[in-house]
């Protein structure tokens, strides 16, 4: 018979409720600590900027490591770095000790994680890179340790409580190795100049790739976009709005540049019987709100819904329409 999970007498929800209150608590003192490190130690702040400029001007990639709950904290901090310029990919130590050790070559940079610093299964790693003469960056909590006295930065983290009542689970320990990967990849990432445009090289899928994408990877161009010029009669005006099916027109100048437009709510408040023979200048609005082509598609929904518009017409510099970009095309990419 299997194991039963029996409610514990008196745990009540206002029981489970302070418990978590307390890890979080917990942690949020734990993350206070580190920030406070940072101001406090200078030889931590010191490691930090050593850090990054060491990963920063190698040629290699950044080779990340560790053992349990810092070996899966490494992979994500690979993940991050490498999702953000910095080429990086996780190792575990183990398999590093059967064979791993040949990717690792004198350009690359290690990041070790240990929170004691004594982990056994790190040492073929340490030798490897004493042997070829690999920079090793350490993330642990104790200064004295094996791992940081054989780093060339050892990044020494504050000692907190666990949120474990035991103290046993690698539990804020793990976030602030977390937090201070996280902050060297943003750092290198800075440093870098890396920009939106290089972000949505590496996430082309998903909603974060739809927002990264340019207005004009999804506007409609060329004869999509209904446009007419000024003097031309509003019965014009009306059967380009119903063919093209944007609930709106263009109207341009003499030069090509778009000065008004009319919509929907133009004909509304226009209607009259003479409407129809009208010159299209006297109904449109002018000053229309307009987007450029490289705007990304998220500000370009943020923009609709501030203004409470539904259609944006795209113009280049001068001003004339490049195409014209629908609130729908925007949903349908997966913006929103």
């Amino acid at each position: 018979m299997g194991l039963r999970h029996v409610k514990a007498e008196g745990h009540s929800s206002g029981a489970v409720l302070a418990s978590i209150g307390r890890t979080l608590t917990t942690a949020t003192n734990g993350i206070k600590a580190l920030a406070d490190h940072l101001t406090t130690d200078e030889v931590f702040a010191q490691s930090l900027v050593d850090a990054v400029e060491l990963i920063g001007d190698r040629r290699g990639r950044v080779v990340v490591s560790g053992v349990g709950k810092s070996g899966h904290i490494g992979r994500k901090i690979a993940a991050t770095m490498a999702s953000t310029g910095t080429s990086a990919y996780f190792v575990h130590p183990t398999e590093a000790s059967h064979g791993d050790l040949g990717m690792i070559i004198s350009d690359d940079v290690l990041i070790l994680l240990s929170w004691s610093g004594e982990t056994a299964e790190l040492a073929n790693m340490l030798t490897y890179a004493k042997r070829f003469k690999v920079p090793i960056v350490s993330i642990s909590s104790n200064r004295d340790s094996i791992l940081a006295r054989n780093s060339d930065v050892a990044l020494v983290l504050p000692k907190v409580p666990e949120a474990c009542p035991h103290g046993l689970a690698p539990t804020t320990s793990a976030m602030l190795q977390l937090a201070v990967g996280d902050a060297l990849a943003i750092a290198l990432l800075e440093r870098r100049g890396f920009s939106a445009e290089d972000f949505k090289t590496f996430h082309p899928g998903g909603k974060l790739g739809a927002q990264l994408r340019l207005v004009q990877e999804l506007a409609h161009v060329a004869e999509q976009v209904p446009l007419l010029a000024v003097g031309r009669p509003m019965s014009d005006a009306v059967i380009e709005m119903s063919a093209k099916g944007f609930g709106v027109v263009g109207i341009v100048d003499e030069s090509g540049v778009l000065i008004g437009v009319i919509t929907d709510g133009d004909l509304r408040r226009h209607m009259a019987g003479n409407l129809l023979v009208q010159p299209v200048e006297e109904v449109m609005s002018r000053n229309p709100r307009v987007v450029h082509g490289d705007v990304l598609a998220s500000a370009a929904m943020e923009f609709m819904q501030e203004h409470k518009v539904t259609v944006l017409f795209l113009v280049d510099e001068a001003g004339i329409p490049a195409g014209i970009l629908h609130i729908h095309d925007l949903l349908r990419a997966g913006v929103a």
